[in-house]
């Protein structure tokens, strides 16, 4: 039978951990993490379990620095659990002058113990049993013991307060003997050993990480007492096994340290997230590119999706009531049919995410056919399924009266992973789009029926078109050389971003006018009166970057 070293009593919290991490093992109870380390190492029990972060306290500074001189074993697993503190006495109406506890623990209740007691003495105890012992021998009734119910019970002790610290959580890690398998949901720690201080080593750590899009999860420094050096401790996502995590802690390694042994990874586990999910499985209504690409995120987050389509086994009324939140991902033009149709099957309490290019109408098909307590929320991504990752993408977030609990979390994946967000109103987003993606996809296509009607073939146009030029053929060739259907719909949407296309149009001719005319001067005060209210600030940070691209250009074309 598997055993587990951990710290005592009966009761205590991490023996409560212990035994959720696995019902039938054999707690070996020990009085402090000193302890627990030495069994463990010793081979006196198979697996150790010990406290690593919470969410009153923080980190745990004890287990880092003893996880650091363990020879043998990898950090396999994790158990959070709440932490109900309570206050228990030998007697039940004795005033309370002096409260015991662990070191911990007395931490965590810091702000109780401030407001109910705070002319108590405090002690920390390394042996909750040896104190209680003694309190109970020589009748200190003034004396109160802070640990879980559990265990001031088993103590025997009249119970004088119940949780003292609320909404708080422990996190314990587990170790053994054996790594843990991938699971794909994962997160891997590592340590350094003592390095040599240069200037930007932890920025140059980072950038490992940060360019293989792996997101950091824990992050500690430390000072080693001996030799006065810095070492790291970080806890980032990704199992050892990835590629990318490895190559990350090779460059690291090798490259960064220069120092060969100086990256010891602890272990690889299935990730633990200390924050409450209030969502388990995401739904799609919409089987195409850009649902799969989201659902494969989400799943790399921990979350379940379930996608449904035309010719899915799955029904989307068979899955929305399996579901915490309903994905609608299909056309443009296809939206509002769509929640019209499966919108009045989602239940109070439920969530609705359109991904979706149009807002003004289908948010207000979405409230129109959904119940009142159905959160609702418009995400347009600007980037198709082609991208490698959201992070530096742009998107565009409408709220609604009705985006709740569910919408932040997804607003929070979004964060997590770099996007860009931009919170817009139903009228504002469509306008903006208008100008981003209405206007430049009408453009396109006019060029090329422009460039039909007056015979020029397509290879002629290279030959004279300067780099500025380049721009609007390279978009045409863009929109033309992808599915149709989507930038159809794209010109055919409703709502504000109409207005920009029709002032676009009344503004060309206004100035084809000018132009026939001859009138170089008034159309010379139209530019200068269009610069004053671009200002000179946008024009400056736009003129960069059409300098980038003209050098890019500029390299293409000599290589033509």
């Amino acid at each position: 039978m598997v055993s587990i070293a951990t710290i005592g009593p009966e009761g205590s919290h991490a023996w409560q951990a212990a035994r959720q991490y696995s019902p039938e093992a054999t707690i070996r109870l020990f009085p402090n993490l000193v302890a627990v380390f030495k069994a463990f190492a010793a081979g006196e029990a198979d697996l150790a379990l010990a406290p690593v972060y919470n969410t009153r306290e923080g980190q745990v500074k004890e287990y880092s620095r003893l996880v650091k001189g363990l020879d043998k074993g990898f950090w396999m697993g994790n158990i959070v659990l709440p932490i109900n503190l309570s206050l228990g006495t030998i007697s039940a109406n004795e005033p309370i002058t002096m409260l015991l506890g662990k070191s911990g623990v007395l931490r965590q209740c810091e702000d109780y113990i401030t407001s109910a007691y705070p002319e108590a003495t405090l002690t920390s105890v390394h042996d909750l049993d040896g104190a209680v012992r003694e309190i109970k021998a020589k009748g200190l009734a003034g004396h109160g013991v802070i640990e879980s119910e559990e265990a001031l019970r088993t103590y025997g002790l009249a119970i004088r307060a119940r949780e003292i610290v609320p909404h708080n959580r422990t996190r314990y890690a587990v170790l053994g003997s054996t790594p843990a398998l991938r699971t794909g949901y994962d997160a891997t720690t590592m340590i350094t050993t003592p390095i040599k201080d240069r200037v930007g080593i932890l920025a140059d750590i980072l950038h490992e990480f940060t360019k293989r899009s792996i997101n950091l999860i824990d992050l500690q420094t430390e000072t080693d007492p001996q030799s006065q050096k810095l070492q790291f401790f970080i806890e980032f996502e990704g199992h050892l096994s990835d590629e990318r995590v490895r190559a990350a802690i090779e460059r690291i390694e090798h490259q960064i340290i220069e120092e060969p042994g100086s990256v010891r990874v602890l272990g690889s586990f299935p990730r633990v997230d200390m924050r409450v999910k209030r969502i388990k499985t995401f739904g799609f209504i919409g089987s195409g590119e850009m649902s799969l690409w989201f659902a494969e995120r989400l799943q790399s987050e921990g979350y379940e999706t379930m996608i449904t389509g035309r010719n899915s086994a799955l029904r989307p009324e068979e899955m929305i009531h399996q579901v915490e939140v309903v994905v609608i991902c299909v056309p443009i033009s296809a939206t509002p049919a769509t929640v019209t149709e499966y919108g009045p099957l989602l239940a109070e309490n439920q969530g609705l995410i359109l991904l979706a290019g149009e807002a003004e109408n289908v948010l207000d098909t979405a409230l129109a056919h959904t119940r009142e307590g159905v959160e609702v929320l418009l995400v347009h991504n600007l980037w198709g399924p082609a991208a490698a990752t959201m992070k530096d993408k742009n998107v565009s977030v409408v709220r609604t009266v009705r985006s709740g609990v569910l919408s932040s979390e997804f607003e929070a994946f979004l964060y997590k992973h770099g996007a860009k967000i931009s919170l817009d109103t139903p009228g504002r987003h469509d306008l903006l789009m208008g100008v981003s993606q209405k206007l430049p996809t009408s453009i396109s296509v006019a060029l090329a029926m422009a460039l039909k009607d007056n015979g020029i073939p397509p290879e002629a146009i290279g030959s004279h078109a300067t780099l500025t030029s380049l721009y609007s053929i390279l978009s045409m060739a863009r929109v033309h050389g992808q599915n149709p259907r989507t930038y159809a719909e794209i010109m055919a949407t409703s709502g504000q971003g109409r207005r920009i296309v029709q002032s676009f149009a009344e503004n060309l001719n206004r100035i084809t006018r000018l132009a026939e005319s001859g009138e170089i001067e008034t159309l010379c005060a139209l530019i200068e009166d269009n610069r004053r209210y671009l200002s000179e600030p946008f024009l400056k940070e736009r003129m960069q970057q059409a300098l980038a691209v003209d050098a890019t250009l500029g390299r293409v074309l000599s290589r033509d």
